[in-house]
């Protein structure tokens, strides 16, 4: 089996934080047989290099205990399994989790010394429902809590003195806002079956969340479809507005899209939608709202006109980048190709 072999130099002496041993330690990583979870021994060898201390000085670090005198030593220390990130840090594999609590709080307190010692950063510890009793351990351990989703719940950890640079969780929610008008300039509006009081009393355009890993034209689509029954192609972003502590305190951006009809029989989502209709322009820009609002009546007058003087809005191209080697949508203005290109 292969070992993996480096220095440990960073021992502390008699809790005094300044003073260090200068000590020669080798590691060699291996899989206990005898373990139901994947824990990692770390073998430890280790031999002093400087006597400057009298004999049977006691070193700690942390969970790590070793009594070092002129004879070498060894022993075994727990280390999570785990993968390296891209940024100095730690990924700790879920599924190599001691069930016992005693067992993780030991596991844990080692990996995290050993990380210390090897340069690592930011510790990413992903902990599944069926493992919530962890959870405790790991807070009382230093973790924090970074986000959770159905099925678990992700906790950092950062090693370095001085603030935590890891990424914080998702600060935006994306909604989107779908203008809709046929040939004979009618606009579909719908009116909500809940939410604010306002929104039952007032026509207005679709609207709704974007689901995850969901595009913002598809969004837009699928969320007329849903309300409405109504068939579109998306054509554009017309504008975005950006607010700040909306829902949960999260900053809200959404995205007004030009789509055009491909159908026109409506048929309503009844748990989500009163009423739906295809309303004459000018009913739906006399509406008490659109009057008083400022910010609704700027979006609506922007897509009207955008419809009727043709301006320029954002169309979505699909694009290869080999930064990240991944397919992504690009929102632009359409413009003719340069020479260069």
């Amino acid at each position: 089996m292969a070992l993996i072999w480096s220095n440990f130099s960073c021992l502390k002496v008699n809790n005094i934080s300044q003073m260090r041993v200068p000590i020669k330690a080798h590691f060699g990583l291996r899989t206990d047989k005898h373990a139901s979870n994947s824990i990692i021994k770390l073998c430890v060898n280790t031999s002093v290099a400087h006597k400057r201390f009298s004999l049977l000085k006691k070193i700690k670090d942390k969970s790590i205990n070793v009594t070092i005198s002129d004879k070498q030593l060894s022993g075994t220390i727990d280390i999570l399994d785990f993968i390296e990130d891209d940024y100095g840090g730690v990924i700790i594999n879920p599924d190599s989790l001691p069930d016992a609590s005693n067992s993780f709080a030991a596991a844990l307190q080692s990996s995290l010394s050993y990380w210390k010692c090897e340069g690592k950063q930011g510790v990413w510890l992903r902990i599944l429902e069926e493992q919530a009793d962890l959870v405790p351990v790991a807070l009382k351990s230093g973790f924090h809590y970074h986000h959770a989703e159905p099925g678990y719940v992700m906790l950092t950890y950062w090693i370095p003195d001085g603030p935590c640079l890891l990424p914080s969780t998702g600060t935006h929610q994306i909604g989107v806002g779908a203008f809709v008008i046929n040939q004979e300039e009618e606009v579909l509006v719908v009116k909500e079956k809940k939410g604010p009081s306002w929104c039952s009393v007032i026509w207005k355009i679709p609207t709704g969340f974007i689901n995850k890993s969901e595009d913002i034209f598809s969004g837009a689509i699928r969320e007329i479809k849903e309300e409405t029954g109504i068939e579109t192609s998306f054509l554009e972003v017309v504008a975005f507005r950006h607010a700040h502590q909306v829902i949960f305190d999260k900053s809200d951006i959404l995205f007004i899209c030009l789509l055009k009809p491909l159908t026109f029989d409506i048929s309503i989502d009844t748990t989500e939608i009163d009423d739906a209709m295809w309303m004459p322009l000018d009913e739906f820009l006399n509406q008490k709202v659109h009057r008083e609002d400022e910010l609704m009546r700027k979006i609506i007058n922007t897509c009207v006109n955008k419809c009727e003087n043709d301006r320029q809005g954002f169309k979505v191209e699909q694009l290869m980048s080999k930064l990240d080697d991944r397919i992504s949508h690009l929102y632009c203005l359409d413009f003719e190709p340069s020479l260069k290109e």
